[in-house]
């Protein structure tokens, strides 16, 4: 019998996130000066900040190497940060290996062709809504929600909840 993506939840204890296409919705907007913007959705902020606070490892692999993006993660406390990562593998097991974490216990979200070996090997392979379709294919969950719209919140807070650790922090205090 297969196995549940919901029960794989059981499992996780690293997260690991690409940045465009995920943490934003894919659009970059150059200036005059060149320099490319991006939006990030401030609900994905607060889940990321509470998995880091929940004891969550977090990491970022991205094929980007903007510093404004850099700077937000790091104010939410993510410190494991690799930027023009253009062979996200290599950073993929860089990672494991330094913090000695197993591949089954990683949830690995990414929308695009360079995610697809990471998410091969991860122990959950989570796409948003709107990822290429190979990377469809791939995953063990699809969120209903599209790339840069909450759908990093809606993954963590269901693998928290799966966990009984969402906003633990909140309501611990109410019971």
């Amino acid at each position: 019998m297969a196995t549940s993506y919901k029960e794989i939840m059981n499992q996780i204890t690293t997260l690991i996130f690409d940045v465009d296409g995920v943490l934003t919705d894919g659009i970059i907007t150059v200036t005059t000066d060149g320099e490319m913007l991006r939006n990030m959705n401030i609900k994905d902020g607060y889940a990321l900040k509470s998995a880091v606070l929940a004891g969550y490892n977090v990491c970022i692999i991205s094929g980007g190497s903007n510093e404004g993006v850099r700077k937000r993660l790091q104010g939410l406390g993510i410190t494991d940060i690799y930027l023009g990562a253009h062979h996200k593998i290599i950073q993929f097991e860089e990672y494991c290996n330094a913090k000695n974490i197993k591949p089954e216990n990683v949830m690995y979200m990414g929308d695009d062709i360079p995610d697809y070996p990471v998410m091969q090997l991860a122990g959950l392979a989570v796409a948003p809504q709107d990822a290429a379709p190979e990377i469809k294919d791939v995953a063990d969950y699809v969120s209903p929600i599209k790339g840069g719209k909450g759908c990093a919140r809606e993954v963590i807070e269901q693998i928290m909840r799966v966990q009984e650790k969402w906003a633990t922090q909140y309501t611990a205090k109410y019971d």
